[in-house]
């Protein structure tokens, strides 16, 4: 089974966060969750 983990943030730590899990265990399933329209930005 499946684990899951859910990232609660889109800036740059959750996104890098979400990409460490998946290089750590390729079978995980990462859901990012975001308040706004968009997920990581630079200004």
């Amino acid at each position: 089974m499946a684990k899951n983990l859910v990232i609660v943030g889109g800036g740059a730590g959750g996104g890098a966060t979400a990409a460490e899990a998946k290089r750590t265990d390729p079978s995980l399933n990462v859901i990012m969750l975001e308040q706004g329209r968009f997920v990581a930005f630079a200004a």
